[in-house]
């Protein structure tokens, strides 16, 4: 479960953190919490959390920082998610095209609404970094915790 969420970082269709987390704790369940404790759950669960939040948020935050308007940026936000559904092409595709159809109706400018998808798209990209980020981290944590 660990290496399929791990995985799931780059494979869009695999739950990634959560997937990990699921693992980590059945194994601190199954060593009955001896290893793993509640303060290295917790902090597992935390950065779980950012990242799946960050997986969401990441092209609306692309978008906020060229200025979008407040459409673009839920365009944004609903793409991602909508996004999802669609393989990697749908995430890749779902936030531009969404953060540049609400710039386009807010604004009614194609160059600023194409601006404003880029952005989108960038902050993907970065918030798909980040995201393997907290992945690598969570396993860090969680080998620490298991061998200290």
């Amino acid at each position: 479960m660990i290496l399929g969420g791990l995985a799931g970082t780059i494979l869009p269709l695999l739950p990634s953190t959560p997937l990990m987390f699921a693992g980590m704790l059945l194994l601190a369940w199954h060593d009955q919490f001896i290893r793993i404790g509640w303060p290295s759950l917790v902090l597992l669960v935390v950065l779980m959390l950012i990242s799946c939040v960050l997986d969401y948020l990441a092209g609306a935050m692309g978008a906020k920082r060229v200025g979008a308007s407040k459409e673009a940026i839920w365009g944004a936000l609903i793409g991602s998610i909508v996004g999802i559904m669609g393989g990697i092409p749908g995430m890749i595709l779902g936030p531009f095209l969404g953060a540049a159809a609400g710039e386009m109706y807010a604004r009614k400018d194609v160059m600023r609404a194409g601006q404003v998808g880029i952005a989108s798209g960038i902050g993907m990209l970065l918030g798909a970094i980040a995201k393997v980020g907290f992945a690598l981290a969570m396993l860090g944590a969680f080998v620490l915790a298991w061998f200290i």
